[in-house]
């Protein structure tokens, strides 16, 4: 599937094709770039710097290369479904070890990995899964006691890309909580960043609707008006805040929960 343009036909769920097809888009688009500082700050202000990073869904590796940037001396390493996104993001963070792995499966993780991670994110993976909690039960045995687990969903209303690429539902903060603790992570904070920008961003994104799918599955590039409309809400979302309660940019921060003995 390297290399190969797959547009349309491609199935919502199939991201070996869609890292083919959106790479370029997912590189430039700036609400990506609001998320990574989002996270970046979240990691930050609960406890001690990262030693062992674990990002769920690493997708193409962009996170874990701003992780390894941040924190150098921290061990790098993701879990994807998709082959074509480990492959990308191993070439993005050669220090890094990504591996293939289904955590909606019974198995456990490699033995390297488990019960490992000190610090752990799962940025807009959750949206993408029919059943999120089982996801996050499985991640769990990837990371070590007390790991702290930081997530970015979705909120607001869904785009026809956003459909696109298969996401089931959009979240509410109130949600996201349920979800966190019914995994079995006790929760730290919970909000939704960017308002207004994030906000008016994903408006237009919405309202570009079947456009926007049509114009990147065409080319496999993105179009010049797209370029400038993502500079222009790139630099108004890097003096965005990065908490808040009414941004469409969810986002929360939990400790894995110990089970009684």
């Amino acid at each position: 599937m390297s290399g190969a343009h797959v547009g349309t036909d491609a199935s919502p769920d199939d991201w070996d094709a869609h890292w083919d097809s959106f790479a370029e888009t997912a590189g430039r688009n700036p609400a990506q770039a609001y998320r990574r500082r989002l996270v970046l700050s979240l990691l930050a202000r609960h406890g001690a710097p990262p030693r062992r990073y674990l990002d769920v869904g690493s997708g193409q590796g962009d996170l874990a290369v701003a992780v390894a940037n941040r924190w150098p001396s921290a061990e790098i390493a993701g879990v994807e479904l998709s082959r074509r996104g480990v492959d990308i993001a191993a070439a993005k963070v050669p220090r890094g070890r990504f591996v293939q792995f289904d955590l909606l499966s019974d198995q456990a993780p490699p033995a390297a990995f488990a019960a490992s991670a000190t610090h752990a994110t799962c940025s807009e993976v959750l949206e993408h899964v029919d059943e999120p909690v089982a996801l996050l039960r499985g991640a769990r045995r990837w990371l070590g006691p007390g790991a702290l687990l930081v997530v970015t969903v979705p909120g607001g209303p869904m785009s026809a890309f956003d459909r696109h690429v298969g996401h089931r539902r959009h979240y509410t903060t109130g949600g996201l909580t349920t979800l966190l603790e019914a995994a079995g992570f006790s929760l730290l904070e919970c909000g939704g960043a960017g308002f207004p920008v994030f906000n008016v961003y994903r408006r237009a994104v919405i309202a570009r609707g079947d456009r926007l799918v049509t114009d990147v599955d065409a080319t496999s590039a993105v179009p010049l008006s797209a370029r400038v409309a993502m500079g222009v809400f790139g630099g108004l979302l890097t003096a965005s805040p990065t908490r808040g309660r009414r941004g469409w940019q969810l986002y929360a921060a939990a400790r894995l929960v110990e089970p009684r003995r």
